[in-house]
């Protein structure tokens, strides 16, 4: 009996399994919930500034066969509810007022003003999108007495929609109208009208079917045409009606510099009023019921909720945008910066003669921490023992299980000794190797890593300045035939080496690498050895010497090959672990920014160089690419397409410099394209996660990556050597 119960937990743990395989991860769900909410947010803003969705097509004028004669004689007000087509006119010596395209945050509270100062009614028909984005003024114009009547929401020309999208422009006005001030309209003026005897049989059909909705149809009989912008006198006149009729006046409160429609309305209330008019709102003058419903229940919160919608849209692409303005200078000023300081470095390290100081041919001590590198671990050696400059290499074995140890022994090279220690991660693996070092330059590689003959040397030589702590190497990608590498061998010439020519001109080197990388042992004792605070310890301990008054600086022909990650996941793991450990060093060291001296000094401008260049910049650049594909596909598409291959002309002019400086091929540029719009949104992702590691106080081990074994120095591998019984084989306790 118990086979069936056990069959049944199997079956639960299979499940289970399954499950966990099927959920997604959060460094996934969060990043791409992030960029799903930009994208709304962007949308919503579109589609309330007319990008999205909008029809700006205008019907040219059609015959008038179909339109009734009462309403083509008739007066400005339109009935045609309840299959009836009738219309109104205004009594004598009343005039209402009507501004459309509203509200504008500029010119409304201008018109109000006036409106309120001679006490005045008058009727607004306000746009869907106007009155989403300025509620507060609809709300105004209802509390002091106007009428708000509805102009749609995108503005398009009816007779060119279908009923369906008539319908949605008008639900979707009420709906702006609920939200802003809580109520619901009987008037609709239509966009482009003009007359009523300028309706003709593309226009009346639509004017009908509104009027099944529910609406009554308010065009004008005196247009002030002030949109002209005709002068203050010339709007006063054609807005003023003859014989002391009533009329429905034509004005604007939007679409443009409306600064004479205010100062003619600042004088054409007085004198009016003077001559026996009243201005009131239409239903005032008509002396029928308000055209204004309150709107409770379930549509007043879908109002609101609309309102709040937009404002936060409004205020979330207001940040992106200065976000954009913002990685934009950022983008601009690095590259600035790198074509210029890069360029002066490169000048002063191969000028004729020059020297860091006396040439130096002590001996070296080369640490190669190792954990799992059997696959690597023998070219990585071999290239080390074709080294031109004196060296002793000590392999620090971390509790590896995959027998990397008993390889380098096997190997039975002079002058090369393993370490063993229990797995304790790579910085106290670096430390143990400091300790069991014989000589006072140390220089530290990965065990990935191959060394080309002349990497020592070149690396060491800046230690003919007495002032030179730490000195930085140029690391390249071995294996660059893949896409992944290609994007890595682009990333590593521009973006890491270019860099560290800059830094190296300002003084502020933020990082020595691990592949290739050199120290004074008493600068490493002064600032305590490689510390395992961070999961960036080679960023740690740069920036340790910087605090301590040590230079240092970058030697470009100091080349060495290391196998980058060959797949999405593997370049995940290691820029996650790259991205969270410079925050973390960040962090560790921010107290630089205010003390004084040394310290002092990096604190102030090489923090927020590192802040702003390789962690608010990335978290930052995908915004370009955001407003990229909104442009395409909502525009101006031909501007922003300018704009972003502006944009990629920079970086290219950047990158074809850097090649050119570290004498490699151009072909590898073929990929930049393609690079910038995806890998940056990799390594973005890679960046929000390292935050949200940040935020949450969450920590990482030092990870370790599958490897190949594939990279060679070029010139293929060293030469096999054998030694006989050599005491400097001998792995140290």
């Amino acid at each position: 009996m118990a086979f069936p119960a056990r069959r049944r937990r199997a079956a639960v743990a299979t499940r289970d399994s399954a499950a966990r395989r099927r959920r997604v991860p959060m460094r996934l769900m969060l990043p791409s919930l992030v960029l799903v909410a930009m994208m709304a947010m962007l949308m919503v803003r579109g589609y309330v500034h007319s990008e999205i969705l909008a029809d700006h097509r205008i019907q040219p004028e059609a015959a008038a066969d179909k339109v009734p004669d009462e309403i083509l004689d008739g007066g400005p007000v339109i009935d045609s509810r309840n299959g009836r087509s009738t219309s109104r006119e205004v009594p004598d010596h009343r005039l209402v007022l009507t501004f459309d395209d509203g509200p504008d945050p500029v010119w409304t509270p201008k018109v109000l003003d006036v409106l309120k100062k001679h006490h005045a009614h008058a009727v607004f028909f306000v746009t869907g999108t106007m009155a989403s984005r300025y509620p507060e003024l609809v709300q105004r114009m209802v509390d002091e007495g106007h009428e708000v009547g509805l102009h749609t929401f995108n503005h398009p020309d009816l007779s060119f929609q279908s009923k369906k999208r008539i319908s949605w422009e008008l639900s979707q006005n009420q709906l702006a109208l609920a939200g802003a001030a809580g109520i619901r309209t009987s008037l609709f003026r239509p966009p482009y009208s003009s007359f009523a005897d300028a309706m003709d049989d593309k226009s009346w059909p639509v004017t009908e079917y509104i009027g099944s909705l529910g609406y009554l149809t308010v065009v004008n009989n005196t247009d002030s045409e002030d949109w002209k912008k005709p002068g203050v006198e010339e709007i006063i006149r054609r807005a003023t009606p003859e014989g002391g009729e009533g009329a429905i006046v034509l004005m604007h409160d939007s679409g443009g510099d409306r600064h004479q429609t205010v100062q003619a309305l600042d004088r054409f209330l007085p004198e009016l009023t003077s001559r026996g008019y009243r201005f009131q709102n239409l239903t005032e003058a008509l002396g029928a019921p308000s055209a204004h419903t309150p709107v409770t229940g379930l549509d007043l919160w879908k109002g609101k909720a609309w309102i709040f919608l937009v404002g936060a849209a409004e205020n979330v692409t207001g940040v992106l945008v200065v976000g954009l303005a913002v990685i934009g200078v950022l983008v601009i000023s690095r590259f600035a910066l790198m074509l210029l300081l890069s360029a002066l470095h490169a000048r002063r390290v191969r000028r004729p003669g020059f020297r860091w100081g006396p040439t130096v041919t002590e001996p070296v001590s080369v640490l190669v921490p190792a954990y799992n590198e059997a696959k690597c671990i023998e070219n990585t050696v071999r290239s080390l023992m074709a080294s031109e400059h004196p060296i002793e290499v000590l392999v620090i074995d971390d509790g590896s299980s995959d027998g990397t140890a008993l390889i380098v022994e096997a190997m039975g090279l002079p002058n090369v000794r393993v370490v063993r220690q229990l797995n304790a991660g790579k910085p106290a693996a670096l430390n143990r190797g400091i300790a069991n070092a014989r000589h006072d330059l140390i220089v530290m590689m990965d065990g990935d890593t191959v060394f080309e003959p002349s990497t020592v040397r070149e690396l060491v030589q800046p230690f003919g300045d007495p002032k030179v702590g730490a000195v930085a190497g140029n690391a390249k990608v071995g294996n660059r035939d893949s896409l992944i590498g290609a994007w890595q061998h682009i990333e590593y010439v521009m973006g890491f080496n270019l860099d560290r020519r800059m830094y190296d001109v300002l003084g502020c080197m933020p990082t020595i690498p691990g592949a290739v990388g050199a120290f004074r042992r008493s600068a490493l004792e002064r600032v305590g050895g490689m510390s395992d605070d961070t999961l960036a310890e080679d960023t740690d301990i740069t920036m340790a010497m910087h605090r301590d008054n040590w230079k240092v600086v970058y030697a470009e022909k100091a080349r060495a090959w290391t196998e980058a990650p060959e797949s999405v996941q593997q370049l995940w793991s290691q820029r996650y672990r790259w991205s969270y450990g410079t925050m973390q060093a960040i962090w560790k060291h921010r107290r630089a920014v205010v003390e004084r001296g040394p310290s002092g000094r990096f604190g102030r401008v090489g923090l927020p160089f590192v802040s702003l260049f390789m962690v608010v910049a990335p978290l930052l650049a995908p915004l370009i690419d955001v407003f990229l594909l909104y442009g395409v596909v909502f525009g101006p598409t031909q501007k922003t397409v300018v704009a972003w291959l502006g944009v990629l002309a920079v970086q290219a002019v950047c990158a074809a410099y850097a090649f050119r400086l570290d004498r490699e091929r151009m072909t590898h540029l073929i990929s930049l394209p393609l690079q910038q719009i995806l890998y940056r949104q990799l390594m973005y992702v890679v960046l929000l996660q390292s935050w949200i590691t940040a935020l949450t106080g969450g920590r990482l081990r030092w990870q370790k990556l599958r490897r190949t074994g594939a990279v060679e120095a070029p010139g293929g591998p060293a030469p096999r050597q054998h030694a006989g019984s050599n005491d400097d084989r001998r792995p140290v306790a």
